[in-house]
């Protein structure tokens, strides 16, 4: 594998690569696999299952606190809010860690890596304590309200309504594809504040609870699976909200938004190589062709390690390159998408059966990473839709990488 620690040993002829972590990176994996072996919940405690993405079992709960009390839930965090003042490459290792053991960080990622981390950077203290910290500890769970009928990946195009009041703002609107909404504690919703602003400069942040009279969730079920429910269209009525839940300044929401969605990408592409390896284990190419495609998922991950490692050396030297994460979510979720479809059509029909199996059972991870070939080549479409379509990453990277011209 290659590794992201590279400097310069001046002290020896010509340039060394060094492609191995310092000892302070390794001592710090060292203790977080101990934690592992100690405390990891064993296979009888784990029998309940998420029923959605913001759905945590008991069992779950307990083990999250566990890792937020020992900073080892968001190590990248100050203690008092679930991490240890990690550096990015001791982050580096620690996904790396729950990755080889297909361990998923947790089963409300969108409260954790998205909400809580807003919250962190943008909330009022009050804020971070009433909610942040108990996201992080699992005693709540938040999903994320961005996209309407009229406003997927443009944003900016939203129309729900939130009307100051008072001491409360009155909400009318709706959102669609909410993950895990009806399971949820409260909602981060991005909702338009001033009509008559520029659509990228009248928006606002609101921390709506989902049972504030005028909220209704409306569940329904993915293309994967008929009795799987996780989506939702989350109506609003006049619900009133208290003017203390505004995240960020009013009309500031653009700031928070694109703030939310740097906290899904910074490392993502780390998901994309778990993914990625998870594949490469659990398909087994037969044929020439097979093989050939085989290849190609071998040589996609290694890639994506690669260029990864790359920029994360560049951050760690304090080098900013967002465009990078563009290159990176791109590569990740487009070979993710292509190993899917080969494993299926090698799968023959046998791949379309609803109840497969394709992997061990894993019980921290999320049961889809393992279920039959067409649900998991189905779900690999959200790869290339969430945190950025394919087509937003592809024009970021014409403009801000090659320099080509809008027109």
């Amino acid at each position: 594998m290659i590794y992201a620690s590279f400097r310069e040993r001046r002290n020896l002829p010509g340039s060394v690569v060094q492609l191995t972590f310092d000892a302070d990176v390794e001592a710090f994996r060292a203790e977080f696999v101990a934690f592992l072996g100690a405390h990891l919940p064993s296979d009888a405690e784990t029998s309940e299952r998420p029923r959605s993405s913001s759905h945590i079992p008991e069992w779950a709960r307990r083990w999250q606190r566990q890792l937020f009390d020992n900073g080892w839930l968001l190590p990248g965090n100050p203690p008092k809010f679930g991490g240890r003042n990690a550096t990015l490459l001791q982050q580096y290792v620690y996904l790396e860690e729950l990755g080889r053991r297909r361990i998923y960080q947790s089963f409300n990622p969108q409260g954790v890596g998205i909400i809580a981390a807003s919250l962190l950077s943008f909330g009022t203290p009050e804020q971070q304590r009433r909610w942040a910290v108990p996201i992080l500890r699992a005693e709540i769970t938040a999903s994320l309200g961005m996209s309407e009928p009229g406003a997927g990946s443009d944003l900016a195009s939203l129309k729900t309504r939130a009307v100051l009041d008072g001491d409360h703002f009155v909400v009318n609107g709706q959102k669609v594809w909410t993950s895990g909404a009806h399971d949820a504690d409260v909602l981060l919703a991005f909702v338009r504040t001033d009509p008559n602003a520029p659509k990228h400069k009248g928006i606002s942040v609101l921390l709506i609870p989902t049972d504030t009279p005028g909220v209704v969730r409306r569940p329904f079920a993915s293309m994967c699976d008929g009795d799987e429910v996780d989506f939702n269209e989350v109506f609003f009525t006049d619900a009133r909200v208290p003017a203390e839940n505004l995240v960020g300044g009013l009309n500031d929401g653009w700031r928070v938004a694109t703030g939310s969605l740097g906290h899904e990408r910074v490392m993502l592409w780390m998901g994309y190589v778990d993914l990625l390896r998870e594949m490469t284990i659990d398909f087994s190419p037969s044929g020439a062709l097979q093989r050939d495609g085989y290849a190609t998922l071998v040589m996609d991950a290694y890639a994506l390690r690669l260029l990864g490692s790359a920029a994360l050396a560049r951050a760690a030297r304090g080098d900013e390159d967002v465009p990078a994460q563009s290159v990176l979510k791109l590569l990740g979720s487009e070979a993710l998408q292509r190993a899917g479809e080969d494993a299926l059509h090698a799968a023959g029909p046998d791949g379309l059966a609803a109840r497969a199996v394709t992997a061990p059972f894993a019980a921290l991870n999320l049961d889809s990473h393992y279920r039959g070939w067409f649900d998991r080549y189905a779900r690999s479409f959200a790869a290339t839709i969430a945190g950025g379509t394919s087509e937003i990453q592809r024009n970021i990277i014409a403009e801000r990488v090659l320099g080509l011209p809008r027109n």
